[in-house]
């Protein structure tokens, strides 16, 4: 009996983050650029290669939530048995003085919370610092996201998108990809490009309507140009380098006015900013 109950103490004991040998967590390590503050270690640790975190952001004078999305790394930080206790003030400060000295921008700032923004050459990494630095719990948190497009592992194949027109009459396609506000397609988007091109070799006889569609965010008229502009960049991709014929293809643009998901949340937003091949009846 006395054994059993020193065995499960000890394991409260080791799950207890003060219980430990107070050293970074295996496989942790500080974001390049990023250091500590110091009497600190990394009690808790995961880097994820794609996640989405959403940012306190100020605009105006109202706070909004910002999603980013690319690798997500998050930290825990716990002070050392012994070591000086610094303000949480004092944290928050050392890292919004950091980041504007290295270039960086302090987007959010409150008693508990700051977001930050870092840009160096071609990365951009967001950074939420949570403090909780009192002696009933003296650590702070950080997530940071490396922003990054998500390497796109699954497309709709050449069959799939048949099989859907057949059934349908439409398919909807999110492997083609856009920079917020504009047309140019991004380098990702070819994948699915190449599959649009294989639909059509497949069936000479195959027409289609290119459509883009946005979410209902920003001005209607602007919405409405740019879902013709990229419908029409889609077009001139699949002409100019993948030598379908223009006469197959009509591009047109609905803006917001055909949502398949609510735009009241991020998610459905994203649902809503598609290109769909809609198949035209033979003549």
């Amino acid at each position: 009996m006395l054994r059993s109950l020193a065995t499960v103490v000890l394991a409260v004991l080791a799950a207890l983050p003060h219980a430990s040998a107070q050293t970074d967590a295996a496989g942790s390590q500080d974001y390049p650029g990023i250091s500590r503050m110091p009497g600190y270690y990394i009690s808790n640790y995961q880097d994820t290669p794609f996640d989405t975190h959403t940012f306190a952001v100020l605009a105006g004078h109202a706070k909004q939530d910002k999603p980013v999305e690319g690798r997500k790394i998050e930290f825990r930080y716990d002070l050392k048995d012994g070591a000086a206790m610094p303000s949480e003030l004092q944290i928050v400060r050392n890292y919004q003085n950091a980041a504007k000295a290295a270039g960086g921008e302090v987007l959010f700032d409150s008693a508990e919370l700051t977001t930050l923004r870092l840009a160096k050459a071609a990365r951009e990494a967001w950074i939420e610092l949570r403090t909780s630095n009192r002696p009933s719990g003296m650590f702070f948190t950080m997530v940071l996201i490396e922003k990054q497009p998500m390497q796109q592992d699954v497309t709709i194949n050449a069959s799939t998108m048949a099989e859907g027109l057949r059934d349908t009459g439409r398919i909807a396609l999110y492997g083609i990809a856009f920079d917020t506000g504009k047309s140019d397609i991004k380098p990702e988007s070819e994948p699915a490009l190449a599959e649009i091109a294989k639909l059509l070799q497949a069936n000479a006889a195959l027409r289609l309507y290119i459509v883009g569609h946005t979410d209902i965010t920003a001005d209607l008229a602007l919405n409405m140009k740019l879902s013709q502009a990229r419908a029409q960049s889609v077009v001139i991709a699949l002409t100019a380098k993948h030598g379908i014929a223009a006469a197959r293809l009509s591009p047109f643009g609905a803006g917001p006015y055909a949502p398949v998901a609510s735009n009241a949340t991020e998610e459905g937003r994203a649902k809503n900013r598609r290109v769909e091949l809609v198949e035209i009846p033979a003549r």
